[in-house]
């Protein structure tokens, strides 16, 4: 069983950034792929972004791409979402997953695939 509690969200303007902290306890933190997913207002969830258990690998949503950068360390059981040039549209609360994966270097942008979440932090984007 993996635990999850993001930190760091808040009220950024336009064009600022925030840093999003996920920690884990409980289960092997190493093993697991790890996402940051969304859910803004009237909108679906959806993926931001995710890194493979040895942080190698990492992959973003077209959204976000250049803009937002994940990173872990496994020795604090952590991950984090570093969120730049936030727009108004970023807005909605940021949430972090886990997936267990045999595999280091695997990834995944599917939500139905992550076991555990967190109770998330919201990202209000003031213009």
């Amino acid at each position: 069983q993996v635990q999850l509690v993001e930190s760091g969200g808040g009220l950024v303007q336009a064009g600022g950034s925030l840093k999003l902290s996920c920690a884990a306890s409980g289960g092997t933190f190493s093993n697991h792929i790890m996402g940051w997913f969304r859910h803004g207002p009237g909108k679906e969830r959806e993926v931001v972004a995710t890194i493979s258990p040895s942080g190698r690998n990492t992959v973003y949503s077209d959204s976000v791409k250049g803009r937002f950068t994940i990173s872990r360390d496994n020795a604090k059981k952590t991950v984090y979402l570093q969120v730049n040039s936030l727009k108004p549209e970023a807005a909605a609360v940021y949430y972090c997953a886990a997936n267990w994966h045999p595999l280091n270097w695997a990834t995944s942008l599917d939500a139905n695939e992550y076991t555990y979440w967190g109770q998330g932090t919201q990202v209000t984007v003031s213009s």
